[in-house]
């Protein structure tokens, strides 16, 4: 029988009712709405695809979205420059940058930039330090996501065996330490963990987010184990394609999330729902 699919879609749609609700009520207990402000340097396609689709997203739920476009040959010191502004603008409760920057620039002096409180991606060492503390405060959006996918099935994450293939401090940290906080039992693995497959073949819940085609193979699942698959890749003939053999998995998995249609809606319904909280915490 084949594993159950996780409709990311769905579930995003009823998590954006959800904040579009608490959004209009916001608006009338504070008189104000709530503002998300996009940073988007340079003419990256993909980018400008993701930035559009988190500007429908705010229009959706209500919340009023800012782009601000800088060139690709923007400096260093004017990307720095705009995200200290937006930090100070009071009409501004979030601030994303979108990655991946421009080459040339370094990103990490940038996302510090950003006030804590308006982090709405999580990625400040201060919510990051949070997060590993207590896992309190806001939450990578990815991780957040994730974390929603496998309670939607129903399954139990306390006592549960979990891996997470992939350290970024985008997901795979962020989502190991989120499981362990609910109590799992939780291994992290990467490309170069030796018999990666001994340790995907022991988990009741698989987090995939290392970045290769078809890299986690179906015999390698776990029978009834939860599949979550974090990664896009986009194939020669242009079709996307996760970064578990979805074909090879389905049919031993007990839940399974596609390629598209999984993680990619949770990610944006969570900003979502980052951006309410950190307006909510402005007052």
């Amino acid at each position: 029988m084949s594993g159950r699919i996780i409709d990311g879609t769905a579930l995003a749609r009823r998590i954006r009712q959800e904040v579009k609700e608490q959004v209009d009520a916001f608006r009338r207990d504070a008189g104000r709405v709530p503002g998300l402000a996009v940073v988007l340097v340079g003419d990256d396609p993909a980018s400008q695809v993701y930035v559009r689709t988190k500007e429908r997203a705010c229009g959706e739920v209500g919340i009023r979205s800012q782009r601000h476009h800088l060139p690709g040959d923007a400096t260093q010191k004017e990307v720095l420059e705009l995200v200290e502004g937006l930090g100070k603008d009071d009409t501004v409760d979030g601030i994303l940058v979108q990655l991946p920057l421009p080459r040339g620039l370094d990103p990490q002096p940038i996302l510090h930039a950003v006030p804590p409180a308006k982090d709405v991606d999580g990625f400040h060492p201060y919510n990051l330090g949070r997060l590993t503390e207590s896992g309190e405060g806001i939450h990578p959006c990815t991780a957040a996501g994730v974390m929603e996918l496998i309670r939607s099935t129903g399954v139990e994450i306390e006592g549960k065996r979990a891996v997470v293939i992939g350290r970024s401090t985008i997901v795979g940290k962020p989502t190991a330490l989120l499981l362990l906080h609910a109590n799992a039992t939780v291994t992290v693995c990467h490309s170069r963990t030796a018999d990666l497959a001994a340790h995907v073949r022991e988990a009741d819940i698989v987090v995939a987010a290392v970045g290769r085609p078809r890299f986690v193979r179906g015999d390698w699942i776990k029978p009834g184990a939860v599949v979550i698959d974090v990664g896009i890749n986009r194939l020669d003939d242009g079709k996307l394609c996760g970064d578990v053999d979805f074909e090879g998995a389905k049919d031993v998995a007990g839940y399974i999330t596609p390629v598209p249609g999984g993680v990619g809606p949770m990610t944006v319904a969570m900003l979502m729902r980052n951006t309410l909280a950190a307006a909510r915490a402005r007052g």
